[in-house]
């Protein structure tokens, strides 16, 4: 928004019904408050309901608990958020993890299908189930909260199934995209680089963490979760409605070394 409190052009989204998922902390908690900022009736999805239950009361939204790597949880989403608060216009797939920490040569089958069924099974079905709703109001915005792991390998970070998971993302992102362009149903997506959150504190804090990330990111400043709200609103509203099937970087700079 602008200094004068008034919205530009194209990012108002009043009214427009907006899922988030893993809504209750970090990036998707951060996503959720500023689609509601914009005037969305924002549905948060995560699995704990003590915390989707302030923030749900904070934005005037409603909470749907579910764990999204059970496709019997997952089918019950869509239905719920369409009961309060009507069909979806906008889906945020922000719900992810990385599941062991093994060289590839020694991840388990058992993190590996873990990680790619809640990084890009989970997103693959949400968008499904929102795809009719969508098709009938006439327009939708799917973004994809990625990874700059999807593009490059991170060294010393050993997560190969994580990152096949993501570069997945972004070939969903393509054929949807297509598929779905005589709908106005543009489907993106967002991948992040490192910033600040809990799982990163210790890596920030640390002395050794610190300067791998200033010698690895040409912008100066430190990334944060609201850093990557702002890519994530242009693309869920009318501002970028020209835009589909692309991957954006948000990540200081570090892809383009």
């Amino acid at each position: 928004m602008s200094g004068s409190g008034i919205t530009p052009p194209g990012f108002g989204l009043d009214g427009r019904v907006a899922i988030v998922t893993g809504a209750s902390s970090g990036l998707g908690a951060a996503v959720a408050r500023g689609l509601a900022g914009l005037g969305a009736r924002v549905a948060l999805v995560a699995r704990r309901p003590e915390r989707l239950a302030g923030l749900a009361t904070e934005i005037a939204g409603c909470a749907v608990v579910s764990d999204l790597s059970d496709p019997q949880q997952l089918g019950t989403v869509v239905p719920a958020v369409v009961e309060q608060l009507g069909p979806p216009e906008i889906l945020i797939n922000a719900a992810g993890n990385r599941f062991g920490t093994a060289a590839a040569e020694c991840e388990s089958l058992a993190d590996i299908h873990s990680t790619l069924n809640l990084n890009l099974v989970a997103p693959m079905l949400l968008a499904q189930a929102v795809f009719p709703h969508m098709r009938t109001v006439g327009r939708g915005s799917i973004v994809q909260i990625s990874s700059i792991s999807g593009r490059v390998g991170i060294p010393g970070i050993p997560q190969a199934s994580y990152a096949a998971s993501k570069a997945g993302l972004s070939g969903l992102t393509t054929e949807l995209a297509v598929q779905w362009a005589r709908h106005s149903i543009r489907v993106n997506t967002v991948a992040p680089g490192f910033f600040r959150s809990e799982i990163t504190d210790s890596l920030y804090d640390s002395e050794r963490g610190g300067s791998y990330l200033r010698r690895n990111i040409p912008l100066p400043q430190e990334g944060t979760a609201e850093d990557i709200v702002g890519a994530v609103l242009w693309l869920a509203g009318d501002a970028s409605r020209y835009v589909t099937g692309q991957t954006i970087a948000v990540d200081g700079g570090w892809t383009a070394r």
